[in-house]
């Protein structure tokens, strides 16, 4: 008898040992800094929405959020990155939805379904047609004759291939029946300085990347690519109201950890972006830049949102033609 209650005391403590780490580095995540990847250089949506949910998270999990510009091939390398990264909750991506470079690329060097954990939507928003100064229409039909009457001659400056403002002149193109001539630049804010040069003429912009240069009168915005006008941005019709129905288009953020984080540990991650992305004064600076914070309900919502919408994502790269050059 006393052979076996020591058999299962043992027994107990063993189990007990197993148990007791992996609950306490939950209840202890954070202990060291955060990497916060976003595939796009300073001065566009993708920098700006991560920087402020970045500092948002910081000041709940107690430990620095650091940011990491990480640009190149259509916000895959630093996708790239956070699938191979230990899936220990300190590497994270803000990231538009995976299932557009599954539909772009052909090849990718990490699998979109498998390899990340959704944590949170981070927002969603239209994006706005620019045009140069110089380029002589003063709204959305005359842009659409003036690509008419010179087919390839307009060149867009694209915020890389596989972005959303891609994707939304892709399909442009196809709803007005124009083509215009693409140039891939690696974020939002090369593309708005190749505008106001005047090397491109056309832009489909993230409102954070071009709201004060149209302000400033240093480009002309002529719509919004969503189907009804943004009252985050007045005074800038809608895609119909402009002379386009049937088009219409958006773009969206999200926070993702490595596939196999543990789920109390993306739960912590989800907790801190959403008690930031709810305050009322962060909604409002996100709602100054065009945009609607639209933090996900919890990462099991997120993720069932993400599943839902790879479908529409899929069938919007291949009904608008983009594709990777």
């Amino acid at each position: 008898m006393k052979r076996n209650f020591t058999r299962h005391l043992v027994g107990g403590l063993v189990l007990l040992a197993a148990i007791v780490p992996a609950g306490a580095g939950a209840q202890t995540f954070p202990t060291k800094p955060i990497r916060l990847l976003v595939g796009y250089p300073p001065g566009g949506s993708g920098d700006f929405l991560t920087r402020i949910v970045g500092e948002e998270m910081s000041k709940d999990l107690g430990v620095p959020v650091i940011v990491e510009n990480r640009p190149g091939a259509g916000a895959t390398l630093a996708a790239d990155i956070v699938a191979k990264a230990a899936p220990d909750g300190y590497t994270i991506v803000n990231s538009g939805h995976h299932s557009i470079s599954k539909a772009l690329f052909r090849k990718l060097p990490y699998d979109p379904d498998h390899d990340f954990a959704p944590i949170t939507r981070v927002a969603t928003g239209p994006m706005i047609i620019c045009v140069n100064n110089d380029l002589p229409v003063k709204n959305l039909r005359e842009l659409i004759a003036y690509a008419k009457a010179n087919p390839g001659k307009l060149f867009h400056a694209s915020s890389g291939n596989g972005s959303s403002p891609h994707l939304g002149a892709a399909q442009f193109e196809a709803a007005a029946g124009v083509k215009l001539t693409t140039v891939q630049f690696k974020g939002g804010g090369p593309s708005a300085l190749s505008l106001m040069a005047g090397d491109t003429q056309v832009m489909f912009a993230t409102p954070p990347t071009v709201m004060q240069l149209i302000h400033a009168g240093r480009m002309r915005a002529l719509a919004v690519t969503t189907r009804l006008a943004s009252p985050a941005i007045p005074g800038i019709p809608g895609a119909e109201e402009a002379g386009l129905p049937g088009y219409d288009a958006h773009f969206e953020f999200g926070l993702y950890a490595p596939a196999g984080t543990p789920i109390m540990v993306i739960r912590r991650l989800h907790a801190a972006a959403v008690k930031g992305l709810s305050k009322p004064d962060v909604r409002e600076k996100i709602a100054q830049q065009g945009m609607d914070a639209a933090p996900s309900a919890s990462p099991e919502a997120f993720e069932a949102e993400v599943k839902a919408e790879a479908p529409m994502w899929e069938k919007i790269v291949r009904t608008s033609g983009a594709q990777v050059e």
